[in-house]
């Protein structure tokens, strides 16, 4: 007989929401000590919540535990970040194309963009951003590739947060994310995908720019010698 996983109980969802609200909108800084003590006293709850709280989320990769220096947010490295968008490159791309194939609804995509033109915060563009490639990739009709993205999702959107607050690229992404959309409204899966994936790989090169693109090749833009090509 199949037993269904216990549920997270209510004070321990509520500590672990709102710190990873505070760790993906930048409140809450990586290595920044998260002291049990502290926490329990700020939301009102015993120290045991608080506790189960952290070790979910550094399940979730987004909290690093250790016998001496106790809880701190992750810190995110360039290794760090190319090993969460290698990984987005592979499967991201590909769930969009067959979200696009499926001619599956993507209205909560352009909710989710509207979100982030009227955000007047980094806070509130951060959420509409993870929202926007989540609406992408969950109507893909796999669920084991929904459950490996949503897994991801948590540490692709810490790795956000630290490129955003040393390179702010909002303009930038939000029309990368319009043409994203346009080519998978039109039925473009193909185009759709190939978009996604230079919209991910640009990112990540501009933000941790010490390593070569995934697959060897130099980031766009740029020949192998690095000089960058005449543009017409």
């Amino acid at each position: 007989m199949d037993i269904a996983p216990s549920p997270i109980p209510s004070r321990t969802q509520y500590v672990l929401e709102a710190v990873k609200h505070a760790i993906l909108t930048g409140r809450l800084r990586p290595g920044q000590a998260l002291v049990e003590a502290e926490l329990a006293a700020q939301f009102g709850v015993s120290k045991t919540p608080v506790r189960e709280a952290l070790k979910t989320l550094a399940g979730r990769g987004l909290v690093v535990m250790s016998e001496y220096k106790g809880a701190t947010v992750r810190t995110v490295d360039t290794a760090m970040a190319h090993a969460v968008y290698d990984v987005r490159l592979l499967l991201e791309p590909e769930a969009l194309r067959r979200t696009v194939a499926a001619r599956a609804g993507l209205e909560a995509a352009g909710a989710a963009l509207e979100r982030s033109d009227a955000a007047d915060d980094p806070a509130g563009r951060s959420l509409a951003n993870r929202d926007f490639h989540r609406a992408l990739y969950l109507p893909c009709g796999n669920p084991l590739l929904t459950r490996m993205l949503d897994e991801l999702r948590d540490q692709a959107a810490l790795v956000s947060a630290v490129a955003w607050q040393a390179v702010p690229s909002w303009e930038q992404e939000a029309h990368e994310h319009r043409e994203i959309l346009a080519r998978a409204l039109g039925g473009d899966a193909d185009g759709a995908g190939r978009a996604l994936h230079d919209h991910i790989a640009s990112f990540v090169q501009r933000a941790f720019p010490d390593r070569e693109s995934p697959g060897g090749e130099p980031p766009d833009g740029e020949s192998p010698d690095g000089e960058s090509p005449d543009r017409e």
